[in-house]
């Protein structure tokens, strides 16, 4: 019909909203449908850190040996719901075969692109907006507590120089010099100079709403529970009847895998990483940007309303409650890494799902003779990737657009097909 929107795009988090923004600019009359307000899914408990530098996958050949530990530890960093274990073995058999050699060299690369292209997209983006301010570009610090662990740093600064990764070696004394609030037991750290953290997560979502608002996007509060293709475009069936578009966006993360079936009769292996963090509203000025620690295994980063713990991955699918006890794991992790406690008073904690492929790289792709486009499956990355996911996404549906312009990533290592 005439008055049908270009593209519909499924998923109101950050990167269903940056692409819908980027279309929109681009000409194209857009709808966001999502059973939830804008960024109240995994985008708005992110730790909220530009992450730029992991450019390796989420796990290596170390999780067999880890396997058995994750099980019996309900509050170790990354848990298995025995519940859950049958369902997610496929899933761990995959990723264990793309630690080969070669699949292995094929991810790196592919988070590399990412990554290298996403900063200067970020900037693009929020300039866009005019609010450059949202993101603070300081770079970030990974810290080592054991004299043993420096075996482990050196090897990481040599893989990450072998990728052309920026780093930096912190000796403890610059450290002290840098963040006085950490401990004395800290012996020294990475730093990475070409990563940053946003203030508020959440607000960046809000802000990119109310642009494309501005754009023309329309925004449906509606659980999107099947589709099909038909010749001039496609049909998307909600709760509250039926959306035509004659293109759609699939862009709702961990629960992508349902709608992708049902366009393109393709099955992919996504599952979900629960992720949680705990909030920390009295904790202003004890770091200058964003923190991770070696042992413990989480990330500290201070935003506007406060410091921000996440880091925690739990297996256990879509279903079942959270367990808000691993976030408050969190605060216990914590102590011993300042010279005095965190403040816990009035902490909040929150619990998302992080969209993983066994892979570790997300699907970006243009499939059904244009008709379906495909941006999930980005894990830990959501929020460092979301601008440079919309890029992609622009230029598959306008090549000439403006966004043409920057050196993006060839997006063959993101394609549907690869599963």
């Amino acid at each position: 019909m005439p008055d049908q929107p270009d593209i519909a795009v499924v998923g109101a988090g950050i990167i269903g909203v940056a692409c819908a923004l980027r279309l929109a600019r681009q000409g194209l009359r857009v709808v966001v449908i999502d059973r939830q307000d804008p960024g109240h899914g995994a985008s708005f408990g992110n730790a909220g850190h530009l992450a730029t530098e992991q450019v390796f996958p989420i796990a290596d050949l170390s999780i067999v040996r880890r396997l058995p530990a994750m099980l019996l530890d309900p509050m170790g960093p990354l848990r298995l719901d025995w519940k859950y274990l049958p369902r997610a073995l496929p899933w761990f058999a995959r990723l264990l075969l793309n630690l080969r050699p070669a699949p292995f060299q094929r991810t790196v690369a592919g988070l590399r692109a990412l990554n290298e292209s996403s900063l200067g997209a970020w900037q693009r983006l929020l300039q866009d907006i005019a609010r450059p301010q949202l993101l603070r570009e300081d770079g970030s610090l990974l810290v080592f507590e054991r004299p043993e662990s420096r075996q482990a740093i050196d090897a990481l600064q040599a893989r990450m120089r072998q990728q052309q990764v920026p780093v930096d070696v912190w000796q403890a004394k610059v450290i002290r010099e840098i963040a006085p609030q950490l401990s004395e037991g800290i012996q020294g750290g990475l730093f990475f100079p070409d990563t940053g953290h946003f203030l508020d997560p959440y607000r960046v979502v809000c802000e990119l709403v109310h642009a494309a608002k501005t754009s023309g996007v329309q925004f449906l509060k509606q659980q999107v529970q099947g589709g099909h293709l038909y010749e001039q475009g496609v049909s998307l069936l909600t709760d509250q009847g039926s959306v035509n578009a004659r293109k759609v966006l699939i862009a709702c993360g961990a629960h992508s895998a349902k709608l992708t079936a049902a366009l393109t009769g393709k099955k992919i292996p996504l599952d979900t990483e629960r992720g949680y963090h705990l909030m920390l509203p009295h904790e202003h000025d004890r770091l200058p940007f964003a923190v991770t620690s070696l042992e413990r295994k989480f990330i500290m980063t201070p935003m506007t309303d406060g410091l921000r713990l996440a880091g925690t991955v739990e297996f256990a699918g879509l279903d079942r409650p959270p367990s808000m006890e691993r976030a408050w794991q969190l605060h216990r992790l914590s102590k011993g890494l300042f010279r005095r406690d965190l403040n816990a008073d009035d902490a909040t904690p929150w619990m998302g799902f992080r969209p993983s492929l066994p892979d570790s790289l997300p699907i970006i792709d243009r499939v059904c003779e244009g008709k379906v486009l495909l941006a999930f499956g980005h894990q830990h990355l959501g929020l460092t990737q979301a601008a440079v996911t919309a890029e992609l996404i622009g230029r598959m549906t306008a090549p000439e657009a403006v966004c043409n312009r920057h050196d993006l990533p060839n997006i063959e290592p993101y394609r549907l097909d690869r599963f």
